[in-house]
């Protein structure tokens, strides 16, 4: 059995856990990419357009000329918020939120890369997914914050002093 050490100014118990880790970024490249896809094709539903993965991977597709190039913009602001729920669900601390959103996208980066077969240029695909991660992380740290700080029994701790 793996032996659990308590890190001192802590007060949580900690312990590396590799599968964990490895497991949580898993579960978020696939929720985050799920939710993505189902709020791409209730937008493309809403704007006549075909459902392809290049609303997810292709540079061009994130404009403003157009209903389609707005509505796939909408579907990963949403996707964003969602994300902050879902990495609130899924790590649950404060500490990690900035970890796990810059490392979804730094995979969707790699991703788009990788689908696109050259490197994004587009000032629009990095403004989105720059404020997107900067939603997905703010937001979830907000929300992990509040849960962190309620786990903290505050009444009750040492002598009260009645003056």
């Amino acid at each position: 059995m793996a032996k659990i050490k308590k890190l001192s100014g802590s007060f949580r118990y900690t312990q590396w856990d590799p599968c964990l880790i490895v497991s949580q970024i898993v579960a978020m490249q696939f929720l985050l990419y799920l939710t993505l896809c189902l709020l791409i094709a209730v937008m493309q539903d809403l704007t006549g357009s075909t459902r392809t993965l290049d609303h997810i991977f292709q540079y061009h597709e994130i404009h403003v000329r157009d209903n389609e190039g707005l509505s796939v913009i909408i579907a990963f602001v949403l996707n964003a918020i969602i994300g902050a729920i879902i990495l609130w669900n899924v790590v649950g601390r404060t500490k990690l939120c900035l970890d796990f959103s810059c490392t979804f996208h730094g995979l969707h980066l790699i991703a788009c890369w990788v689908y696109n077969g050259t490197f994004p240029t587009t000032f629009s695909w990095w403004s989105l997914n720059i404020a997107c991660a900067a939603i997905t992380c703010v937001t979830g740290e907000f929300l992990c914050l509040r849960t962190e700080l309620q786990a903290i029994p505050l009444s009750g701790m040492g002598a009260k002093v009645d003056l």
